[in-house]
C-alpha cells in the first residue's frame, strides 16, 4: 500500500500533525511507502499507485483557508505563508482514475472553540471529485492561532494514521 499525505500549514502545527499521521501510517502492516508533501508541492493528479490520500489544513473562517485568510495570518505575525493551500490544490486536482481512499483532518483552536471545519469541507470537495472516504474528518486542537499543538494531539494523530489502513 502507498499513501500520500498532503497538508497546508502556516504556523507549522498542521505540518507537524501531518508528519505524525504519516508516522502512524508507516508503522501499519502492509504500508510500503508514505510520502508527505505541502499543498504547494502536491501533484496535479494522484498517481495510480497511490491507495490512500490524507489531506490536512488549518480551519480559517469556518472552512479551508483562502488567499485572504492567509493574508490575515500574515497580519497576525505568520511569516511562512503558502502561495497555495489545500482549497486551491483540491480545486485544481484531476479526478482519480478509480475511487482512491481519502481521509481528511484539520486544526482548530482549543479556546475559543470556533465552529467550522476545513476537514469537512475538504472531504466534501474530494468526494465530489471521486475519492472514497475511509474515515470521518478529524480535528486536532491547537492553542491560539499560532499554537502550540494541544497536549496529546500529536500522539492522537499518530494513532489515527495507524488506523487508516484498517478501512
Amino acid at each position: 500500500m502507498r499513501a500520500l499525505v498532503v497538508y497546508e500549514t502556516i504556523w507549522g502545527n498542521t505540518g507537524a500533525l501531518a508528519e505524525a499521521a504519516a508516522e502512524g501510517l508507516r508503522g501499519s502492516a502492509g504500508v510500503d511507502r508514505v510520502d508527505v508533501v505541502a499543498a504547494t508541492e502536491a501533484p496535479a493528479a494522484i498517481d495510480s499507485e497511490i491507495d490512500l490520500v490524507v489531506v490536512g489544513g488549518p480551519t480559517h473562517a469556518f472552512s479551508m483557508s483562502t488567499a485572504s485568510s492567509r493574508s490575515n495570518a500574515r497580519q497576525q505575525g505568520a511569516t511562512d505563508i503558502p502561495a497555495r493551500g489545500i482549497r486551491e490544490w483540491i480545486a485544481e486536482l484531476a479526478p482519480p482514475s478509480s475511487a482512491v481512499a481519502v481521509a481528511t483532518f484539520d486544526t482548530r483552536t482549543v479556546h475559543p472553540r470556533l465552529p467550522g471545519s476545513a476537514a469537512k469541507k475538504a472531504m466534501k470537495a474530494l468526494v465530489s471529485k471521486g475519492f472514497r472516504p475511509v474515515d470521518s474528518p478529524k480535528t486536532f486542537g491547537v492553542h491560539g492561532y499560532s499554537g502550540p499543538i494541544a497536549d496529546g494531539e500529536l500522539e492522537r494523530a499518530r494513532e489515527w494514521g495507524a488506523t487508516l489502513t484498517d478501512a
